[in-house]
């Protein structure tokens, strides 16, 4: 059985492997939980004794790529969402990624509320969601100032920030060239919770 803190730094060492690739250095753990190299590698032997964590050929604490690859799952990517002016445009699944919804602060259980859209345009360039890039979204209320998949008016869809003003919503760019967007009627099709670098040739 784990302690609470063996639960979290196993957790971190899951995480950090599956979005990277490779585990963390005990600098790295000491860093993220504001502790001692000591006390990371204290926590990492601990693990090790009970099966979680083993030693592996760089010399790293981590976990096989077996272990690694069973917190994955398949995400869908659909379709490209504009960050420009909003388009119609149907959302088809277009690939998927083996991904830890963790990795974007998303609970393991829930992963069908987790999804990516592929962004087209330069309107949230601000926010550092560039043209080409896969955002992750997630189902739930959105709060002002968050950025979501916007449905406008019914019709269309747009990558925008939430903002309150004048006590109405109103989508706003991230690019000063775009005007905000004063929607007669608003659905948040999801909120973004991460980004994913892909550079369009």
């Amino acid at each position: 059985m784990l302690t609470e803190r063996q639960e979290q730094v196993l957790n971190f060492v899951r995480d950090y492997q599956g979005a990277q690739g490779v585990p963390p250095s005990t600098r790295e753990i000491a860093r993220y939980f504001e502790s001692s190299q000591p006390t990371a590698l204290k926590h990492l032997q601990s693990l090790a004794r009970k099966g979680q964590v083993e030693k592996l050929a760089d010399g790293k604490w981590g976990l096989r790529a077996s272990q690694v690859q069973a917190h994955l799952f398949d995400t869908p990517v659909y379709g490209a969402i504009p960050a420009g002016v909003p388009a119609m445009q149907e959302q088809d699944p277009e690939e998927t990624i083996a991904i830890d919804p963790a990795v974007f602060g998303v609970r393991r259980g829930d992963p069908h509320h987790f999804w990516f859209l592929r962004v087209i345009g330069d309107s949230m360039i601000g926010a550092n969601i560039l043209n080409g890039d896969l955002v992750a979204l997630v189902r739930r209320e959105p709060r002002p100032g968050e950025i979501i998949a916007a449905l406008v008016d019914e019709t269309t869809t747009t990558l925008k920030r939430l903002v309150r003003e004048g006590g109405r919503m109103l989508l706003r760019a991230e690019n000063p060239r775009y005007a905000d967007i004063v929607p007669s009627r608003l659905e948040s099709q999801g909120v973004v919770v991460g980004v994913i670098r892909r550079t369009l040739a």
